[in-house]
């Protein structure tokens, strides 16, 4: 009896404090939430609105139908035209779309001949999952009047898979992890680094010397920036040797735009430090953040797939601008500036992360 009587005065005090530490009880109920709704309305495996743009050499009344026919079937969302060939690879490779429709300027006559395709769809096969959904449409009756119809038997559609012909995962998977990475383990890393000084005790030192915040933010994170570019060649290394994952950018490229989304990750980091009280509250916050990036990044799933609400919510993850980086310039052989808005993103989310981080810390005890 009098062992039961502990036990509930012990579980007494531990939903106390429960109660009193808010950030606890904040993740006990978010985090579910936040799952289910993620899975429920944002992971989506019927991926459609893929963005798209089209050149029409052709520009007749049958190619406009087509267009038209092809657009309804919301598979696609086209968001340019442009007058050339040329002009849709060079979308691809930025990441500005996921396919590319070229009509050449003799579509009609192969269209009524049927004696060659007519319609070529460029694709952006590095993830396959956007290639399965583009090789659907060949397979839509497209009809334009009772005299003219494109069917599926007519093999009028032709699908060209870039960056990917082997339609292999891992040429997708490999990059995009080296950012799920670097996010789990920055931000990690520094969220309990404040924290840590505080428990052990070593803020005493810290305040008894001249160093001052900024110096001590920046002198935090210089370590770990080491640490993340060391993470960042072995997983390109390994991804190179063991799955023949291409690197066709600038290796400058890959380094610089690493490493200022290491600096970004570490500067969220700090700010994590800077709010949590403990080093499991840093790590529940961490966490926090780790699951919706790799979930709305486009790590794992397309991100044209995803509800619109889900990409606005995903537009301010770093994971995502670095995804679309990564992918670009290791699998697409893009040039860094070519995705400027992109690095604009990744900076400016950093210098709001450190900013906020140096604001909040006091160096002091409490």
């Amino acid at each position: 009896m009098k062992s039961l009587i502990r036990i509930f005065a012990v579980m007494r005090k531990e939903f106390l404090q429960l109660s009193r530490d808010r950030l606890t009880f904040g993740m006990i109920v978010g985090i579910p939430l936040i799952q289910l709704l993620m899975f429920g309305y944002a992971i989506n495996t019927d991926v459609r609105n893929l963005s798209a743009a089209y050149s029409d050499e052709a520009d007749t009344h049958l190619s406009r139908e087509f267009i038209a026919e092809i657009s309804a079937s919301q598979v696609i969302n086209i968001r340019h035209r442009v007058s050339s060939a040329q002009e849709l690879n060079q979308l691809l490779d930025n990441g500005t779309i996921s396919i590319g429709i070229y009509i050449p300027d003799d579509f009609d006559r192969r269209v009524i001949n049927r004696d060659r395709q007519a319609v070529q769809l460029l694709v952006d096969g590095t993830d396959p999952i956007i290639l399965g959904v583009a090789q659907q449409l060949t397979s839509i009756p497209i009809a334009f009047d009772s005299q003219t119809s494109i069917r599926p038997d007519s093999n009028l559609i032709e699908v060209r898979n870039y960056y990917n012909p082997e339609r292999r995962s891992a040429v997708n998977i490999v990059p995009g992890l080296v950012g799920v990475i670097l996010t789990m383990t920055m931000v990690l890393f520094t969220a309990v680094a404040i924290v840590r000084e505080k428990e052990r005790g070593n803020m005493e030192l810290l305040i008894n010397t001249p160093v001052k915040t900024p110096e001590l933010m920046l002198g935090k994170i210089f370590p770990y920036i080491f640490i993340g570019l060391i993470q960042l060649v072995i997983i390109l290394s390994a991804g190179r040797i063991l799955f023949s994952v291409p690197m066709r950018g600038s290796g400058l490229d890959v380094f610089a735009t690493s490493l200022l989304f290491i600096a970004t990750n570490l500067s969220l980091g700090l700010l994590i430090s800077t709010i949590s009280k403990t080093q499991f509250q840093a790590m529940q916050m961490a966490f926090f953040i780790l699951l919706p990036s790799i979930l709305l990044s486009g790590f794992m799933f397309p991100f044209d797939g995803m509800p619109v609400a889900a990409q606005y919510i995903a537009e301010v993850l770093p994971l995502t601008h670095f995804n679309r980086l990564i992918r670009g310039i290791v699998l697409r052989g893009a040039d860094m500036m070519s995705m400027w808005d992109e690095l604009v993103a990744l900076a400016a989310f950093m210098f709001i992360a450190l900013t906020l981080a140096i604001a909040r810390f006091n160096k002091r005890l409490d």
